[in-house]
């Protein structure tokens, strides 16, 4: 019975390998990449063997040396029955044990080395950075490449031996070599040669560490309490000699076990065991710590700065900080006609649609039905329109597949999403809905229609698990395409044409992915035919990250019509964690921040790096899913070894069409990663890096119910010192707050990276990923985000209107707040949305704020709200960005001041009262379960408030007087409607 469940069992983890393996050829085949799979599994095969065989011939070795050489004659006194009973019971299995311990360990062995296969083939692979460390002055490759192979060797050695001289001493003992007497142990010679030649290779291997221990010291992370990597002036001066002393100590103990073992006196390993033991102690950590107690501490400012400068300078490399541009930017609080004049093009471009907030704008008005579904956090890119370069936010309309019921329909039928939809972001419809420039079933739009690409969406972020798509020539099509359209009664349906999955068009096929998706019906379904195609991993970021398993692939894909088609963005990053002198940084915490928090981007791994580059951008197509993956930066020396690794998989920057440079855009996670060290390493002194007189942080995001970092915001502007604006990614910072300190959440810097790649021609721009930080006066006069959002909810005209629509069956969602240098000051933006609280509601833009110093704008349209800022004329001709459609207020505050109409101030006054009393009816009228008083009394709260804008245009004639001062104007931000608030639903009456 045993056997058979043996078998069967041997039999089942065979198929389901088998499975596995041929599925994975098949995919990696399809998609052009099988050269990854074969040598990453080549690699991990070849590995695992060399590592089992070093360990078990070494296991082995020890086991068969100790049982040939032991006693032939029988144990003394008592024990003789002991060690007669093992021997008698151990007998039997020896042959099987001889063979099967050393197996055993060295499928251990071999695992846990397999693992270690990029590490193995970067060593083989790699290629000089050219540029040496100020330490030892070797090329930056040996602490990446060569380092952390010499380290994984040596480890794999040192277990071998521990392994296999622990199995030796016990064979040994098992079969009297060792005994053990009340007098004490007894050795027999063969056991102590055996031990001896043990320990030597122990040593060596250990007098090997010591010596690489030395290189190591450039890679550690706790210095100064962990705030400054690599070797300090401890390491350089006391811990570098030692371990070099050790080292060499190690190796004469090594040579003095070998000429025990010859000679057969042991009494100077033995003395040598203890010296090293106690060199050990003194020198590797007694010296160290008296000089770093009694030397170091007392003057440690002065000893560690040069070590310090060291760590700034390398950090900065291994991040792409070194190229960072900064400048002083005396920005001024105060407001004065016509100032943002010189900024017309960046006032005029400001994007007033938030794509955290109005993906519930695009499902209510471009979903059509319940399968089909928008991402909750929309993309912002750039198209031409009318032959200008706009910001635009971008969705697919992706299937939702939780709302398709049964096999048949999730796999044969419901295969693909359909269409791009886009918005201007400057701009709204006159209701405050988004302008659309690409929507509808079929597609149709400025940016072009059905005609122009191909609209179809098989691979997205939100796809099903797997698909089974096409069919014979003729035969009818079984996909549904696009819902009915007016005019038709009927669905139109689709069969997929292109090369997107392996084929499932044959028996064995079909049976193993039966096997593999646990579906009986993929094996009898009449629907899978000669001509299917199995379509499977199509989240753009799982099939990269495949494809480059060397590759960090970044949280956020985001599409672009290029050339015809629909194609997924991906950006790719190299890291390490050897960069010498580099601090170390986690990913996962580096990159969180409001949006990975609640879900709506994906989180990267929790690794520590110390080194990346964004040396890949990758293409996905959304119909086929074939992959491209484009060598960005082709002088990033760890990419250039990949490439020596997979020749055929990378193509050169050079191929990328015009179309798609021109939407290539600076990658989120890497600026996030930036500013998080920039933080810190802004600071360009030593000296004032110790002291942490200038440490920032990244503010919390004002809008979040949560304390989690603001996330940067893609927009185009022209920051100080350009000749043109760009699109860009920016971030702002403000002063990191020490226990105990007052908090304070005023800006201290503003930081952007150019994100226009290329033009159509297809030529890279020389500014692209250059980043600029502007350093703002440090007293602090210039308010941060928290502090601006404060105001913005305290203003007493801002709440006042806010506190109303908040009352009724409405929520006040804040948009997402934008910091912009202009008018020689920092201009903060902030659209204001409306929903109303019924089930298909979604929310509308109604009125943007605005912030500049102390003062603030508040009114329908950004221009308005900017002319209150700026005394009627802000100089921003914002055309466009002028909420297109809506009534224009006139300049001037929203609230009364000396020499308004006290008529408009009555009529304002009268607007409200009667708006407050039909919320008040409209509620009774709900309690009571009648709708139809409730649908008048919304009716009343509209015409009151249509009346209330009315009366307040007519008081703006009068002067500014929410461009005042706000009398809130504590650091801390109130909590104020936000993204949490967004789950209603029936249009706002």
């Amino acid at each position: 019975m045993v056997p058979t469940i043996i078998v069967v069992a041997v039999l089942v983890v065979a198929v389901v390998l088998l499975t596995q393996v041929y599925t994975d050829v098949l995919w990696y085949n399809q998609l052009g990449y099988l050269e990854v799979f074969v040598k990453e599994n080549l690699t991990r095969v070849g590995v695992f063997l060399a590592a089992a065989l070093v360990m078990a011939v070494g296991v082995y070795a020890s086991m068969a040396v100790a049982y040939r050489s032991r006693p032939v004659y029988a144990p003394e006194e008592g024990t003789a029955d002991n060690l007669a009973r093992y021997q008698a019971s151990f007998e039997p299995v020896r042959r099987l044990a001889m063979i099967g311990v050393p197996v055993v360990f060295g499928i251990f062995a071999g695992t846990a080395a397999a693992s270690q296969w990029q590490r193995i083939l970067l060593f083989f692979n790699q290629v000089p950075f050219g540029q040496t460390d100020p330490q030892f002055g070797l090329d930056y490759s040996f602490y990446l490449n060569t380092l952390p192979f010499l380290g994984f060797l040596s480890g794999l050695l040192i277990s071998v031996v521990l392994v296999a001289g622990v199995l030796g001493i016990i064979t040994h003992y098992l079969y009297g070599a060792i005994r053990l007497h009340e007098r004490g142990v007894s050795v027999a010679r063969p056991a102590r040669v055996h031990i001896a030649v043990l320990a030597a290779a122990f040593l060596l291997l250990q007098a090997a560490n010591f010596w690489l221990d030395r290189y190591g010291t450039l890679q550690s992370t706790s210095g100064l309490g962990g705030r400054v990597a690599g070797a300090l002036y401890t390491d350089v001066n006391a811990v570098i000699p030692t371990k070099a002393v050790l080292a060499i100590a190690a190796v004469i103990v090594a040579v003095l076990f070998v000429v025990a073992a010859v000679i057969g006196r042991w009494r100077l390993p033995l003395i040598g065991t203890v010296g090293l033991i106690i060199t050990a102690i003194l020198a590797g950590g007694v010296y160290p710590w008296v000089v770093q107690r009694f030397q170091v501490v007392p003057s440690e400012q002065t000893l560690e700065q040069p070590y310090i400068q060291r760590n700034m300078d390398m950090t900065r490399k291994a991040y792409g900080l070194d190229a960072v541009t900064s400048q002083e930017y005396r920005a001024t609080t105060t407001t004065s006609p016509g100032a943002l004049r010189e900024d017309a093009q960046t006032t005029a471009s400001i994007r007033l649609l938030d794509p955290n907030l109005v993906s519930a704008a695009f499902s209510q008005l471009e979903q059509f039905r319940p399968y089909y579904q928008f991402s909750p956090l929309l993309n912002v890119d750039r198209y031409q329109v009318d032959g200008k370069t706009q910001d635009t936010v971008v969705a697919v309309r992706e299937l939702r597949p939780d709302n398709v019921s049964g096999w048949y329909n999730q796999r044969i039928v419901y295969t693909h999403g359909y269409g791009v939809v886009a918005a201007a972001g400057n701009r709204v419809a006159a209701d405050g809905k988004p302008e659309f420039l690409l929507s509808g079933i079929p597609s149709s739009g400025v940016l072009g229609s059905d005609q122009t690409y191909e609209p179809r969406i098989y691979f997205g972020e939100n796809s099903p698990e797997y698909s089974i798509v096409g069919a014979p020539e003729g035969s009818s099509p079984r996909e549904l395409d696009r819902p009915q359209q007016e005019g038709s009664s009927q669905d139109t349906f689709n069969t997929f044409n292109g090369d997107g999955g392996p084929s499932v068009g044959n028996f064995f096929n079909k049976l193993l992915y039966s096997l593999k998706f646990q579906s009986s019906d993929l094996l009898l379904s009449d629907a899978v035919n000669s001509q299917s195609q199995i379509l499977y991993d199509r989240n753009p970021r799982d099939r990269v990250q495949k494809v480059a398993p060397y590759l960090t692939v970044d949280g956020k894909p985001y599409p672009a019509i290029i050339d015809g088609r629909v194609k997924w963005i991906v950006d790719g990053y190299t890291t390490s964690t050897f960069f010498p002198y580099s601090t170390q940084q986690q990913l996962d915490s580096l990159t969180r921040d409001s949006q990975t928090a609640d879900g709506r981007v994906a989180a990267l791994p929790a690794n520590n790096i110390n080194y990346i580059r964004n040396s890949v951008k990758a293409t996905v197509d959304a119909y086929d899913g074939s992959v491209d993956l484009y060598a960005w930066d082709d002088q990033d020396p760890i990419l250039k070894a990949w490439q020596k690794v997979f020749p055929t998989t990378l193509k050169p920057y050079s191929e990328m069409s015009g179309q798609l440079m021109s939407h290539v855009r600076y990658p989120e996670d890497l600026f996030k990663v930036q500013r998080g060290l920039l933080a810190n390493y802004h600071v360009t002194d030593a000296v004032d890096f110790y002291q942490q007189n200038d440490v920032w942080s990244v503010p919390n995001d004002p809008t979040s119910s949560t304390a989690v970092p603001q996330p940067p915001y893609y927009l185009s502007l022209q920051v100080p010192g350009a000749d043109r604006p760009a699109f860009s990614l920016t971030s702002s910072f403000i002063p990191q707050n020490r226990a105990g300190e007052t908090p304070r959440n005023v800006l201290y810097g503003y930081l952007s990276a150019n994100g226009d790649a290329g033009n159509k021609a297809g030529v890279k721009s020389p500014d692209y990923g250059k980043l600029q930080l502007l350093n703002l006066p440090k007293s602090g006069s210039i308010p941060g985000p928290g502090q601006v959002q404060n105001r913005f909810n305290s203003d007493p005209t801002v709440s006042q209107t806010l506190n109303l629509l908040r009352q009724g069956a409405s929520n006040v969602l804040n948009g997402n707040l934008l910091t912009l240098p202009v008018g020689g000051g920092m201009l903060y933006v902030q659209p204001v949305y409306v929903q109303s609280s019924g089930e298909t509601s979604y929310p509308s833009l109604q009125r943007v704020l605005v912030g500049f110093g102390e003062k603030v704008g508040f009114a329908a349209t950004l221009e308005e709200a900017l002319d209150q800022l700026f005394g009627g004329n802000s100089g921003a001709t914002a055309g466009d960005s002028a909420n297109a459609g809506k009534t224009p207020s006139p300049p001037g505050g929203s609230g009364g001041t000396p020499g308004t109409s006290v008529s408009a101030q009555a009529q304002l006054k009268q607007a409200l009262t009667d708006a407050d009393a039909a919320v008040k009816e409209g509620q009774q009228a709900l309690a009571k379960g009648d709708f139809a008083a409730y649908g008048t009394a919304q009716k009343k709260v509209s015409e009151a408030l249509g009346r209330a804008i009315q009366a307040e245009n007519q008081l703006g004639q009068g002067g500014g007087a929410t461009a005042s001062p706000s009398p809130g104007s504590s650091s801390g931000p109130t909590p104020s409607a936000g993204p949490s608030a967004a789950p209603s639903a029936t249009p706002s009456p």
